[in-house]
């Protein structure tokens, strides 16, 4: 929570405000939970509102959207992104412990499921916040190999810096195959799952634009363990995740395009 209350500004200027690469799974994840006018929609760890603001426009004026989020700044950053939307509202909610006294047609999450503690506690939180036979629709990354944007720094992180990922944080490929992702969704009691496979393109630039990004844009923590390198091993690590994105550049230009494929479940109560 502390790491998203620092991050989430520059989480939002990097990635929210141009709709590309992954986020472009907003679109697919209205569309395949089945968003209509005048449903109620809870919107699960909905950050600094980009799919709340979406759904906004889906539900009509006679719909009703509510952003939950743990971050206090992420909150913050969605109020002002959704002024002038008269059927949303946003609170300050865990979804481990979030209970609500009315119930929603429907329930988005998208990339957060994976970063949750407890998500299987989340993931039944969510259900009990469903009317009956209300729909979920969750979105997640697959693994490091299908996401190498991630994976060619992760991988170089694993040689150089051991705990550049404290031991027990929960991961973006935490729920990256079908089968993890429908048996966990279906331990907490929901049905008729359905998964659909999404893929996009990403392209951070040039190495050198990717990597002065990577660090401009990363957390505090992680910054702080770079920089706590000599010299020689943050340019021998440098140097490492240019020979894994080498495979997704352009030999003429220099231009990275990363593949990036993620998966939208939906699901019902």
């Amino acid at each position: 929570m502390a790491i998203w209350d620092e991050f989430a500004p520059r989480y939002h200027k990097k990635w929210v405000n141009r709709m590309y690469g992954p986020v472009q799974s907003a679109e697919n994840l209205i569309k395949a939970v089945g968003v209509r006018e005048g449903d109620a929609v809870l919107d699960v760890a909905c950050g600094t509102g980009l799919v709340t603001g979406m759904l906004s426009r889906a539900v009509g004026n006679t719909g009703v959207v509510v952003g939950a989020d743990t971050s206090i700044t992420a909150i913050r950053i969605a109020v002002m992104e959704n002024v002038g939307s008269q059927n949303v509202s946003f609170v300050n909610a865990d979804a481990e412990n979030m209970t609500f006294a009315k119930r929603f047609d429907i329930i988005t999450c998208q990339y957060a499921l994976f970063f949750f503690p407890d998500a299987p506690r989340a993931l039944r939180n969510m259900r009990m916040s469903l009317k009956k036979s209300g729909r979920m629709g969750i979105v997640v990354h697959r693994g490091r190999d299908k996401v190498p944007f991630y994976g060619a720094i992760l991988a170089a992180a694993k040689k150089f810096i051991p705990d550049y990922v404290t031991e027990g944080t929960p991961q973006h490929d935490r729920y990256s195959t079908e089968k993890d992702l429908r048996d966990e969704v279906e331990k907490s009691g929901f049905t008729n799952t359905e998964i659909r496979n999404y893929a996009f393109e990403y392209s951070p630039g040039t190495f050198e634009e990717y990597w002065t990004n990577y660090i401009k844009y990363t957390q505090k923590d992680i910054r702080t363990k770079i920089d706590s390198l000599d010299r020689i091993k943050r340019e021998e690590f440098k140097e490492e995740i240019r020979r894994n994105a080498m495979p997704y550049t352009d030999k003429r230009s220099g231009i990275i395009t990363f593949p990036w494929q993620s998966m939208i479940l939906t699901a019902v109560r």
